[in-house]
């Protein structure tokens, strides 16, 4: 990949997935380098129910902080925060925090689309937005937003994804993208620490 297309700065990176993305997930935290400077918000479908399973299982796989969001919690650097299942997340402009409980955007709650787009409007050209794995065209629309703002959007090669639709879709509508394998997703996020 181009080093032109990375950032010079990542204030806020975001990863979005559905069916076939905690694979991913599970690919990259191992290999991250603890010096994360920026704040990593992942948004996942998931059923309600044992909500620290995820962050339970992506803590023991990263020396970085996981943590599931809470109302109105600081946004800080060089920590992983997770979507609570069945809430909408998103970023306000003084670096915190929503739930939002409204009804569901591409039959989700928490909606990609939701927390990708207003994470364009807080961090514009210094946020990057990582799509993985999916079977429907959630992620779609906030990537254009993310466009829209100057933000650097990163699609998972579907012909590595065990859901292809999701990305897909990313690849058709998103005219400015990078499309990664899984296996450099890592090494990816990593540089941008570097930055």
């Amino acid at each position: 990949m181009e080093e032109t297309l990375i950032p010079k700065k990542c204030s806020a990176l975001v990863i979005g997935g559905s069916a076939g993305s905690l694979d991913v997930l599970l690919e990259i935290f191992p290999a991250l380098d603890k010096e994360i400077n920026f704040p990593i918000i992942i948004v996942t479908h998931r059923k309600p129910g044992n909500d620290s399973l995820l962050t339970d299982l992506l803590q023991n796989r990263t020396q970085l902080k996981v943590k599931e969001v809470e109302e109105k919690e600081k946004i800080l650097p060089g920590t992983v925060y997770i979507a609570p299942a069945d809430y909408h997340l998103l970023l306000e402009h003084n670096k915190t925090f929503s739930l939002d409980y409204s009804e569901k955007v591409n039959y989700s709650r928490p909606s990609i689309d939701v927390t990708f787009q207003s994470a364009a409007e807080i961090f514009a050209s210094e946020l990057i937005c990582i799509l993985l794995s999916g079977s429907n065209n959630d992620g779609v629309e906030g990537l254009k937003a993310v466009n829209n703002f100057g933000g650097l959007v990163v699609i998972q090669n579907p012909n590595t994804a065990i859901m292809p639709y999701m990305p897909q879709q990313a690849v058709i509508n998103i005219k400015k993208n990078v499309i990664l394998d899984a296996f450099y997703m890592a090494d990816f996020i990593n540089k941008l620490a570097k930055r």
